[in-house]
């Protein structure tokens, strides 16, 4: 999906990079952990603005290998219900080397 119109929309919330961090702040073991963990962080931020996944409107992705693309792919429909939104993902160096995946999220309601 390469566009989402939202309508009628009275607050925003923008989410920076979020990581697959526990409640410790350490880094999960591997990529299908920090996945989890991310997912839940995300949910946890959105419910304290009142709002669910059902409001992300647009998600930014940053791997630090291509190869993660599939699993964070199948992550993210998971997490969103298979909802389509307008997702970017982008291959960067992390600033930690054991954070894998990191996402920002736009959500609306």
């Amino acid at each position: 999906m390469h566009a989402m119109e939202v309508r009628g929309a009275e607050r925003f919330l923008f989410v920076s990079g979020t990581m697959g961090l526990d409640p410790s702040g350490n880094a999960g073991a591997g990529l299908a952990e920090q996945l989890d963990l991310i997912w839940s962080n995300i949910r946890a931020i959105l419910a304290s603005a009142g709002m669910t996944v059902d409001n992300v409107v647009r998600l930014t992705t940053y791997l630090r290998d291509p190869s993660y693309a599939e699993a964070n792919a199948a992550a993210r429909v998971a997490a969103l219900g298979g909802r389509a939104v307008p997702t970017t993902a982008i291959v960067a160096t992390t600033l930690v080397s054991d954070w894998l995946v990191e996402i920002e999220v736009i959500a609306a309601a």
